[in-house]
């Protein structure tokens, strides 16, 4: 029976991906890797494996041995905790892809997936509907990573065959995991506080338009994407795709309809500065017309989920 591996299932997309596959392929045939020893209770109705993805001999033996033909290689440094370490970051984000991508090209994978973001683009970028094919100049090691990545992946799949797929996502948004130190993390963290405290300290400018996603959108999206015919695969760098574009005012005021007394500061840190390369909208003209694909949450109906579910027991 053929395997399905997630690698960095510990994380914001991780943990969703994981429960989508095991009730989409069987609990059984989803494997979660992370580096952590156990698993979260939300993955704990699975198999579950402690792996560092750094260690090349470990994870190519897992794979060989346990008969996984499909890899979703999420372990990575985001933006925010990437500059702080490039040099690790560096090391993670691009040694592990060579990993998969080599054992791709040895016939061992039938299908990779590979997660890309919104990180790649630059200050020199449109930002306004950034179109698919457009200047991307990162400023950021973990952009940097990212456009390098979308490179050798599209090698791979020319040169020798790889089927590897992959997404620019957008800021995402959940209320099953914790933010893992990406710059968009302030829409996730200000419904905990609005919740908790009534008020939030936010650390991008209160007009500072970024692209979001809800992440049922990005899960599903993802699912759709490896689920496609490959002759409908047209990108085999990254896809772009949109959800909803909003500042951290906008969304303010889309709390205050449920929590009319909720207030909010601005102080601005380094990650204004990475925000400010990013776009504020994204067109994804190119993956709606090969593989179908269609957002399904806006701004009103992401708010409205995440104030209903952020368990405030999660945060100190």
């Amino acid at each position: 029976m053929s395997k399905t591996l997630v690698i960095g299932a510990g994380g914001q997309i991780g943990t969703e991906l994981v429960l989508a596959l095991r009730q989409k392929k069987g609990s059984d045939t989803v494997v979660a890797a992370d580096i952590k020893e156990h698993p979260s209770e939300a993955l704990a109705d699975g198999p579950y494996v402690q792996m560092d993805v750094l260690d090349r001999a470990l994870v190519r033996n897992y794979i060989i041995e346990n008969g996984v033909s499909e890899v979703y290689l999420l372990a990575a440094l985001l933006s925010a905790t990437a500059e702080k370490n490039p040099d690790f970051a560096w090391k993670l984000n691009m040694e592990s892809l060579f990993t998969i991508l080599d054992l791709g090209k040895e016939g061992c994978l039938k299908k990779i997936f590979w997660p890309s973001s919104i990180a790649v683009f630059g200050p020199t970028t449109p930002k306004s509907m950034t179109p698919q094919y457009t200047v991307m100049e990162p400023s950021t090691v973990y952009g940097i990573s990212k456009q390098t990545g979308e490179r050798w992946c599209e090698y791979y799949f020319n040169k020798f065959g790889v089927d590897v797929r992959s997404i620019r996502y957008p800021g995402l948004i959940s209320y099953t995991s914790l933010p893992g130190g990406g710059t968009t993390d302030y829409a996730v963290d200000i419904f905990y506080q609005a919740k908790k405290r009534g008020t939030y300290d936010c650390f991008l400018s209160e007009d500072t338009r970024l692209p979001m996603m809800y992440m049922d959108d990005a899960i599903r999206a993802t699912l759709e994407l490896m689920d496609a015919p490959a002759e409908k695969i047209k990108v085999r760098s990254a896809y772009n795709i949109a959800g909803c574009s909003f500042t951290p005012a906008e969304l303010t005021t889309e709390i205050k309809k449920h929590l009319p007394g909720f207030s909010i500061s601005y102080q601005p840190d380094f990650r204004q500065a990475i925000a400010d390369t990013w776009p504020d909208s994204i067109d994804d003209t190119q993956a709606r017309q090969d593989w179908g694909w269609n957002e399904k949450y806006a701004v009103e109906e992401l708010v409205t989920v995440m104030l209903e579910n952020v368990d405030i027991t999660k945060i100190d």
